[in-house]
């Protein structure tokens, strides 16, 4: 017979075994959850990877069919196309027009022979809050007004090169080199009024006084806002009414503007007036509200607005400054003889005909 001391010994072996197994199973089934979570986890990172990761402004123009049909539209639509004596099958494509011009001087000599021979200059710049994260993309998280960095032409903001970009190619339109330069967005104009770059009021002379004038401006000045192209472009008529001339205002901005219908306004009201309307955005964005301005006042009485996104121009083309700078002015030809059909200059030059002696060729 077996002792009763014997039988808990053998019970109590079962029992301990039986624990060991349920430990050993509960261990493995924990461990297999883990593994089935962790997997979980990293499939989870990278979809979220792969639907979150932002796309270059290259990729993200090449992936929107309207925005490509609208530049197509115009390109195909501008006089300084036809001028230059290109049939399309030389150049199918806006990308391969831009990249038949390797320097500012074929660009300025494009413009000349659509018609435009000489043009005063009023700039506007962007100083509102929004310049310190609408960098965060297009100039590696870097305020878009950083001047820390800057120590020569190689390593200018997104204004310094746009303004030198500019000044590169019309400074020989401008004949006495004045060029009047304001602020706007800051703390103390806000979206009310403008300020001048030079304390006495007076205007730049020429485009290297105008970097000068914005590295110290742009130093020294306390970013504001809201935004409102209302006050710049309010001005530039009040000088367009004194000098009776045809102008170009340039205004570079970072980003969207917050009082939409009134800029619109604005921009209805100076096309009474022989002003050309250039707008460079050198943010973030977002840009639809300039887009809409590019194509949709029907009171307007010519289209006298032009919107460029700079880095998107700059970020596929061959020669990207000239690029640019072609992308900023191809339509300044047509808004000019839109001008002298109008009436507003009288002593104007007229615009260049297919017919004309003049018209060549680009080589």
């Amino acid at each position: 017979m077996v002792s009763p001391a014997g039988d808990e010994a053998i019970m109590g072996d079962g029992v301990g075994q039986t624990l060991i197994l349920e430990d050993q199973s509960f261990l493995n089934q924990h461990s297999n959850m883990e593994v089935i979570l962790f997997m979980l986890a990293f499939l989870a990172y990278m979809v979220l990877y792969v639907v979150y990761q932002p796309k270059k402004d290259g990729e993200q123009k090449e992936n929107n069919p309207r925005r490509v049909r609208r530049t197509e539209s115009r390109y195909r639509r501008t006089r300084i196309f036809d001028v230059l004596g290109l049939s399309f099958d030389q150049c199918n494509s806006f990308r391969a027009f831009l990249d038949r011009f390797s320097s500012y001087e074929e660009v300025a000599r494009a413009i000349k022979l659509a018609g435009i021979t000489r043009s005063d200059m009023i700039i506007g710049v962007d100083f509102s809050a929004s310049n310190e994260w609408q960098g965060r993309k297009s100039y590696q998280g870097r305020s878009c007004h950083n001047l820390h960095d800057v120590s020569s032409s190689k390593t200018f903001n997104p204004y310094q090169r746009v303004l030198s970009i500019i000044g590169s190619t019309l400074e020989q339109f401008d004949s006495d080199h004045m060029i009047p330069v304001y602020g706007f967005g800051d703390k103390i104009t806000q979206d009310e009024a403008v300020f001048p770059f030079k304390e006495t009021g007076q205007p730049c002379v020429g485009f290297i006084d105008v970097l000068e004038k914005y590295h110290r401006v742009a130093r020294t000045v306390q970013l504001g806002g809201p935004t409102s192209f209302e006050p710049i472009i309010r001005k530039a008529i009040e000088i367009v009414q004194e000098k009776q001339s045809y102008h170009l205002l340039l205004i570079i901005t970072d980003g969207q503007i917050k009082d939409a219908e009134r800029t619109g306004e604005a921009i209805v009201k100076a096309s009474n007036h022989p002003i050309s309307i250039i707008v460079i955005g050198v943010g973030d964005g977002p840009w639809d509200e300039m887009e809409n301005y590019d194509d949709n006042l029907p009171k307007r009485k010519f289209d006298n607005f032009q919107f460029v996104n700079f880095h998107q121009v700059c970020s596929k083309a061959k020669y990207a400054e000239t690029a640019f700078a072609l992308h900023a002015l191809m339509e300044v030809p047509d808004q000019y003889q839109s001008i002298c059909s109008l009436g507003y200059l009288t002593n104007a030059t007229p615009p260049l005909t297919d017919n004309n002696d003049n018209t060549k060729k680009l080589k």
